[in-house]
């Protein structure tokens, strides 16, 4: 009865963590309590719980880690590049177009290009024009801010992910030590019982798994039954970041791109989870957009002042010194009455506008010493297109380990987790045979209860 009645408690507690993704099934080891010679031969003296055993699979939970590893790193990248699509302040496609047909919706730095080359278009065909003038400072004025408040909103999201960083490395310690007082409190509970601190080991895998989603480690169960969680440096080799009950060295961020952990310290090699999926976003497809966007402000900065000032002497339309995106600026001396349509010429010379103008069609080649390769259009375009590829590719790849982890996880739940008819239909049996096991015992004690009285009665 002893036996049935723990049997019956384990399947209940079962059936209570049957929605439990830490949980792992349990079941009773049943054994002899001994056995008695008869005239018939030995017979067992009854039935007894040896103990609880959890049913769980190291490489499946390996797997599952692993998976949520990659999981993590893809959907931590598309994250960040669609804040980074809203903040380039552009529909993004892997087919992105900058036609000037868009520029009254589209609210990006392509559709200002645009405007700011036909407004010098406008300023050739009317060059003594005020208004025309005056809309030309205006649509350069939208470029220059377009530009540095699309490269300020790249670099807040930059910021925003250095910063999940350093909470992703503060997490992750702190599961460490958690790992860390499991492994002590195991290692005790299991002495001459290994496997039997069956809730610690839950408590234990679940940190493990949370570990795993915020960076890959690997972990090896000890002959104590604490796990040994190590991560792997830039040479392939394990760095031990728990050993026993102890932290071995906790894991640092240097602020940059590089995690560090172990004693003595060692870089480590981080394929996936949320840390390096932050770094690569950040100083992979977000930075790439930001140079690309430096490249298109020096170009355009340099072209435009080499026309508008061939002399050197006569004044720039862009500030010089302010290459960058986050920095170009229209140059504080021009205003609308002094805008220049010709370096010189007469009032109804446009050289300098047209010129200008004609830039949008011009072509550069960094091969030629210039900043950009192509048409200012036709750069920006591919610049937002191929960013729109890597969103494109990192969706793609969130889908793909979507259903890997999917995968894996139903793999494992259908050796370690709780199977609702299985269950009930073991509490029915271990019911049952409690029962059966009490009517035997309320059996004898009637039988006893007969003999004690009829040997009363023939007494007296």
């Amino acid at each position: 009865m002893n036996a049935q009645s723990v049997a019956i408690d384990t399947t209940g507690k079962n059936l209570a963590n049957v929605n439990n993704t830490s949980y792992s099934r349990e079941v009773v080891n049943f054994g002899s309590l001994g056995t008695v010679e008869t005239p018939t031969g030995p017979e067992s003296t009854g039935l007894t719980a040896l103990g609880v055993e959890q049913i769980r699979s190291s490489v499946l939970d390996n797997q599952v880690m692993s998976a949520d590893a990659q999981a993590s790193y893809y959907t931590t990248q598309q994250s960040a590049y669609q804040q980074a699509q809203a903040g380039l302040g552009q529909t993004v496609s892997s087919s992105a177009s900058t036609s000037s047909t868009q520029s009254s919706t589209d609210s990006g730095v392509g559709a200002a290009l645009d405007d700011l080359f036909n407004g010098f278009q406008s300023l050739a065909a009317n060059p003594t024009d005020t208004g025309t003038r005056q809309a030309l400072l205006q649509s350069a004025s939208i470029l220059t801010d377009r530009l540095q408040s699309t490269d300020a909103n790249l670099a807040q999201v930059q910021s925003g992910l250095m910063t999940q960083v350093q909470g992703n490395v503060t997490t992750a310690n702190g599961l460490l030590s958690s790992i860390a007082q499991l492994n002590g409190q195991i290692s005790r509970l299991e002495v001459g019982n290994p496997g039997s601190a069956v809730d610690l080991r839950d408590q234990r895998q679940a940190d493990l798994e949370q570990l795993s989603a915020i960076m890959p480690v690997s972990s090896t169960e000890q002959t104590n039954g604490s796990d040994q969680v190590t991560a792997t440096d830039g040479s392939g080799n394990p760095v031990t970041l728990v050993s026993n009950a102890t932290v071995t060295g906790p894991i640092t961020f240097d602020g940059t791109s590089q995690i560090s952990a172990g004693s003595p310290s060692k870089v480590l090699s981080l394929a996936s989870g949320s840390i390096q999926g932050a770094i690569d976003a950040s100083t992979g497809g977000i930075q790439t957009l930001r140079d690309n966007l430096n490249s298109l402000a020096n170009q355009l900065v340099t072209s435009v002042n080499a026309v508008y000032n061939p002399t050197g002497t006569t004044g720039n339309f862009f500030t010089a010194g302010n290459t960058t995106a986050a920095t170009i600026s229209i140059d504080p001396s021009v205003t609308a009455a002094n805008l220049k349509a010709s370096d010189g010429g007469a009032a109804g010379d446009n050289t300098v506008a047209l010129g200008i103008a004609n830039l949008a069609n011009s072509t550069f080649s960094t091969a030629s010493g210039d900043s950009i390769d192509g048409s200012f259009d036709s750069f920006y375009a591919g610049t937002v297109s191929g960013f729109g590829q890597t969103l494109s590719g990192v969706n793609s790849q969130v889908n793909d380990q979507t259903s890997i982890q999917t995968l894996v996880t139903n793999q494992r739940d259908a050796v370690s987790g709780v199977n609702l008819d299985e269950e009930m239909t073991n509490l029915l049996k271990y019911q049952r045979s409690y029962q059966a096991s009490a009517q035997v015992f309320q059996t004898v004690d009637s039988l006893l209860d007969t003999v004690i009285t009829t040997l009363g009665t023939i007494t007296a």
